[in-house]
C-alpha cells in the first residue's frame, strides 16, 4: 500500500435501509482534501452538521452494543463499521460522506457493496504522507469473557478466536495480515450475524428493524436460516472485519498485531481509546524542539521558561506539543514521586492535588496565549475558574496530558477550556479566565 494519502476520484451514491433503525437512507461519498480525514455529514439536520471520525467522537455508550457510532455536538451516525472497514481496506484516508438519516445503509450486512462502490469511484493519490501510528507497547483490554491484546508489529495483523456455546459456532479461528487483497477477497464479503435464540431479544431492544435473513446471518443449530455461508468461518471473519472498521475510528492507520478472543464492538472501542492514549504519549516525547513564537509545534522546558515566569518548585508543565499559538495546545506533565507536593499529599498514598492539576493546565494555557504575538510583553494572571470536575486520581508514574482551547481572547482577558487526561481517561476539566498585565508587574 502506498505511503501517500488517498481520496476517492469521483462521488458515488448508495441507497438502502439502516440495519437497526429500519429507515431509508441515501448516502453519497465525496472526495476530500489532504489531512481532512473521514467525515460524516448529516444533511437532514439543520446546519448539515458534520461529524469527523476520531477516537474522541466515538460513542462509548454501553447501550450502543451491536454497532459502532460517532457523535459530535448532538449529531450522531450509527452502524458505520462496515463502511469504515471498506475505506480502511482500500487505503482511503480522506472522504466526506453525506447522508439524509442517522444510520449508514446496511446493504447486504457486509462491506462488499461499499467496496464495489468505492472501487467504481476510483482513488486518487494525494501529496501528503499517511499518518501511520505503530504500536510501541503492548495493550490489553478485557472483560469477564473477552480479551484483546495488541502488540508491536511491522504491519496490521489480526487474529480472532470465536467460541460460542452453539453447535455451529464453536472454536472458529481466523488470522491474516491485513492488506488490500486480503480485505477484498477474504473479509469484505463476510456478513453480520446473530444467534436465532437472541433475535427476539434484539428486536425487543428496538434494534434490527431493518434486518432480514438476507442481510443478517441468523444462526440456528443447523446453520443460517434461509441463507448459505460464503465461508465456513464467515462469522469469525466478520468479527475481524468489525475490528478493521473500528480501528479506523482512530482517523489514521495503525500497525500492530491484534489477538482477540470473543470480543465485540465495546471492547474494540476500549482498544482504540488506549491506542490513542499511547499515540499522544509517544508524540509528547518524539517531536523535535521548536523556537517559541515562530509557529513551531513543540516547546521544551527551556523554551517554556522563556515564556512563563514560573520556576521550581512551581513550574508544572514539562513540554507543550501540537500547539496552535493563540488557539489550542497540549501540555505534558510527567508526574514523578520526586514532585515536592507528594511529601504531604499524601505520604502513604501519593495523590496529585487537584489545585496543582488546575495550575498545570493554566500554565499550559499561558504558553498557548502568550505565543500568539497578540500579547507581547504581557503575563497572564488567573482571574477565575468555573465548572471544575475531578474525574480520576493522578499518581506518580502517570503522564498528565492537558488539552487547552482558547474559547475567547480579548485585549485584556482570555477564556480557556482545559481537559487533563491520563491514559486517555479524563482526570480533570475546567473553564478558566485570565487577565493580562505588563510583564514588569512581577518585578515591581
Amino acid at each position: 500500500m502506498s505511503s501517500k494519502q488517498n481520496t476517492i476520484k469521483n462521488p458515488v451514491t448508495l441507497t438502502g435501509t439502516g440495519l437497526h433503525t429500519g429507515k431509508a437512507v441515501r448516502m453519497t461519498i465525496k472526495p476530500a482534501g489532504v489531512n481532512e480525514g473521514i467525515s460524516f455529514k448529516r444533511i437532514d439536520l439543520p446546519g448539515k452538521q458534520a461529524v469527523k471520525v476520531t477516537a474522541s467522537n466515538a460513542v462509548m455508550d454501553e447501550k450502543v452494543t451491536r454497532c459502532t457510532a460517532i457523535e459530535f455536538e448532538g449529531a450522531r451516525v450509527y452502524t458505520i463499521e462496515h463502511l469504515m472497514a471498506a475505506l480502511s481496506g482500500l487505503g482511503i484516508d480522506n472522504a466526506i460522506i453525506e447522508l439524509d438519516a442517522e444510520e449508514v445503509p446496511g446493504l447486504d450486512g457486509s462491506s462488499l457493496e461499499f467496496l464495489k462502490a468505492l472501487e467504481q469511484a476510483g482513488t486518487t493519490e494525494q501529496e501528503a504522507e499517511k499518518d501511520i501510528f505503530a504500536i510501541q507497547e503492548p495493550i490489553i483490554v478485557s472483560n469477564k469473557t473477552s480479551t484483546i491484546v495488541m502488540v508491536p508489529h511491522d504491519h496490521l495483523n489480526i487474529s480472532y478466536t470465536l467460541d460460542y456455546d452453539h453447535p455451529v459456532l464453536r472454536s472458529q479461528f481466523f488470522s491474516r495480515s491485513i492488506d488490500r487483497a486480503v480485505f477484498t477477497k477474504e473479509l469484505a464479503p463476510s456478513r453480520t450475524f446473530c444467534l436465532e435464540s437472541e433475535a427476539d431479544a434484539i428486536k425487543a431492544q428496538g434494534l434490527a428493524k431493518g434486518a432480514n435473513y438476507q442481510n443478517t446471518l441468523v444462526m440456528s443449530s443447523q446453520g443460517p436460516l434461509e441463507n448459505t455461508l460464503r465461508f465456513p468461518d464467515e462469522c469469525a471473519r466478520h468479527k475481524v472485519l468489525d475490528i478493521v472498521g473500528d480501528l479506523f475510528l482512530l482517523g489514521y492507520p495503525v500497525k500492530g498485531a491484534v489477538y482477540a478472543v470473543k470480543s465485540g464492538h465495546a471492547l474494540n472501542r476500549a482498544l482504540i481509546k488506549k491506542i490513542e492514549a499511547q499515540r499522544l504519549k509517544y508524540k509528547s516525547v518524539s517531536y523535535p524542539a521548536a523556537e517559541p513564537g515562530v509557529g513551531g509545534r513543540v516547546f521544551n522546558i527551556n523554551e517554556i521558561m522563556k515564556i512563563l515566569p514560573h520556576r521550581y518548585p512551581f513550574l508544572f508543565v514539562d513540554r507543550v506539543i501540537e500547539i496552535e499559538p493563540g488557539k489550542k495546545g497540549i501540555g505534558v506533565k510527567n508526574v514523578t514521586v520526586n514532585d515536592g507536593f507528594f511529601q504531604g499529599h499524601f505520604p502513604q498514598k501519593p495523590v496529585m492535588p487537584g489545585v496543582i492539576m488546575i495550575e498545570a493546565m493554566a500554565q499550559t494555557a499561558g504558553v498557548v496565549v502568550l505565543t500568539s504575538g497578540a500579547h507581547n510583553g504581557k503575563v497572564a494572571l488567573f482571574m477565575s475558574i468555573t465548572d471544575v470536575k475531578f474525574r480520576k486520581v493522578v499518581s506518580p508514574g502517570d503522564q498528565l496530558l492537558m488539552e487547552v482551547e482558547i474559547l475567547r481572547d480579548r485585549e485584556r482577558t482570555a477564556h480557556v477550556k482545559g481537559v487533563g487526561r491520563v491514559d486517555g481517561e479524563v482526570a480533570i476539566e475546567a473553564d478558566m479566565m485570565f487577565s493580562y498585565t505588563e510583564a514588569h508587574y512581577l518585578n515591581s
